[in-house]
């Protein structure tokens, strides 16, 4: 007889194992789960329980294993939580975006920047970006930042270029442009990090204690969405390393409880860098013992192209209205070539972010490069978004046993816009060739690329399953996944993708005991109305870690 602390019973269980098997019963002892039983409870000679185990009776709500989402990025979440909200809705102008950063920049002390984040030009009634001369109208003595949508673009005002040093006679870096106007002169857009880091040097950090924080309650909100297991898919962007301290310390003191993935920037792993001389289990077992066995390396992050709806991610042909721009490769095809299979010959697994089609074959071209100098099996190299992969991109993809992290809610974000703007009608419904993927048995799962798009693993599996968009169209129909497949997207395939299905992503003895628990079940409902369901508890480790007050325990 087991001993158990908590017990789940009167349940509706979606096991999300390889046979899809169903139960009403789950038992749970020092953070394993030790018993799965298809009757609503446990035979009584099965499991001994104490006055100290938490019975939860679930009066036929569902439970499922915690969701696991593979991209997105929380501490910039976290950060944008005490910015000006300049995104469309609410702001539907860029005089209601210049009202509202007016308005913070007179509360804003001197030398203070004013931080703005989400305008989107295409949804504004002026259908343009934001320059330094609108901001200059409303601070014109403080300095401001205004995020673009994408994530990819950034305006200025002109004390920020000027605190910069940069002057209308600037060059554009590898991958990135710095935006002007008629006369040649900087007009206060900046596309891709590259051309923004005189500028990022400029802007002043929080202390690393607000920044632990600010993603405390970050965690908050990802936790009320039933994430067990996340990933932050790019630290290492500043050579101070901040970001990382930040991670394992919130992860070391429970500040996030959550298990944590982290993709390390590349540039971190080259000669005379912080961890040029490591190796990934070197590296994995610093991030382990400084956050309390917590955090762990995922892979080395790389970029190739930028953002489809910024025009700069990188297209094989060029943007269906703007045909002079294909967009943009990050690294010469060489010199990638040459940096992916070194960490590939140090054993990292290699993560690369990939919107346009040009890039997503760029990389194709220097993982295979990678493996035929060096082969080497069950790498779980991965490309990110995927948004344009073409029929043969995917085909190469299984080919070369490349994984791929789909961004999913572009179909609902931006599908319309993809089809009437950026890439036209044929290019634009089949971004997130899912129902591909699953024809060639891909590896993947589904992100939010959080804050990209709101977290929410369930609006995930809305779109992948309906692929309705903004407008409420169906963008490539034929394109669209199971519910079943499309949850197994964000738990057991996640978990693959972790190197952790062993531990995590299913409801299995012996796995972690990890779940969400959800109002309905996603598999029994109108697909349309999955996004709606409520997350009502998360558990890691058996233990309640959101809405352990809306469970009943007897």
């Amino acid at each position: 007889m087991i001993k158990i602390d908590l017990l789940f019973k009167n349940a509706n269980v979606l096991t999300l194992d390889n046979r899809n098997r169903r139960a009403g019963s789950v038992a749970v002892a020092n953070g394993k789960i030790v018993g799965i039983w298809r009757e609503c409870e446990p035979p009584k000679s099965a499991v001994e329980v104490t006055a100290s185990t938490n019975v939860v009776d679930l009066k036929g709500s569902t439970l499922i294993p915690g969701f696991i989402d593979t991209h997105n990025h929380i501490l910039a979440y976290g950060q944008i939580m005490r910015q000006v909200n300049c995104g469309t809705p609410p702001n539907q102008s860029i005089k209601d975006i210049l009202e509202v950063i007016g308005a913070k920049a007179k509360e804003t002390p001197n030398r203070e920047w004013v931080k703005g984040y989400g305008y989107d030009d295409t949804l504004l009634y002026e259908k343009r970006h934001i320059t330094r001369e609108d901001l200059d109208k409303v601070s014109p003595n403080k300095p401001v930042i205004i995020t673009h949508t994408s994530g990819h673009i950034s305006a200025f005002n002109s004390l920020a270029l000027q605190l910069s040093g940069l002057t209308d006679d600037v060059s554009d870096p590898q991958g990135g442009h710095y935006g002007r106007d008629e006369k040649g002169r900087l007009n206060g857009v900046i596309y891709e990090p590259a051309a923004m880091i005189p500028i990022n040097k400029q802007i002043p950090q929080m202390t690393v204690k607000q920044q632990i924080d600010m993603l405390g309650k970050a965690s908050k909100d990802y936790l009320a969405q039933g994430i067990t297991t996340n990933t932050d898919a790019a630290v290492g962007f500043t050579s101070d390393l901040q970001d990382l301290e930040i991670h394992l310390k919130a992860a070391e003191q429970g500040i996030n409880p959550m298990r944590t993935q982290l993709m390390i920037m590349h540039q971190q792993l080259r000669e005379g860098e912080a961890f040029g001389g490591y190796s990934p289990a070197q590296l994995d077992k610093e991030f382990q013992e400084r956050s309390g066995g917590r955090a762990k390396l995922d892979s080395a992050k790389m970029f190739q192209d930028g953002s489809i709806q910024g025009l700069t991610g990188a297209l094989r042909e060029p943007y269906y209205q703007n045909p002079d721009v294909y967009g943009e490769l990050i690294h010469p095809q060489e010199a990638f070539n040459e940096e992916v299979l070194d960490l590939h010959s140090r054993g990292f697994r290699i993560t690369t972010h990939g919107n346009g089609d040009r890039a997503i074959g760029s990389i194709l071209e220097a993982y295979e490069y990678a493996l035929s100098k060096s082969p080497r099996a069950d790498h779980r190299h991965r490309i990110e978004h995927v948004q344009s992969a073409t029929a043969e991109d995917v085909v190469k993809m299984k080919e070369l046993d490349v994984a791929g992290s789909f961004f999913i809610n572009h179909v609902y974000f931006w599908g319309d816009r993809h089809k009437q703007i950026f890439l036209g009608p044929e290019r634009g419904r089949r971004i997130s060739p899912l129902a591909e993927a699953v024809a060639h048995n891909l590896l993947f799962t589904l992100h939010s690329d959080c804050p990209i798009t709101p977290i929410s693993p369930l609006f995930s599996v809305w779109v992948a399953v309906n692929r309705i968009t903004r407008e409420g169209h169906v963008l490539g129909q034929e394109q669209r996944i199971d519910v079943e497949t499309a949850l197994k997207s964000m738990t057991i395939y996640g978990a693959k993708l972790n190197f952790d299905e062993a531990c995590s992503g299913s409801i299995e003895i012996g796995k972690h005991a990890d779940f969400a628990i959800l109002e309905a079940d996603p598999t029994a409902i109108h697909p349309e109305e999955i996004k709606d369901i409520s997350v009502l508890a998360t558990f890691i480790d058996g233990k309640p870690v959101y809405g352990q007050e809306t469970v009943r325990t007897s």
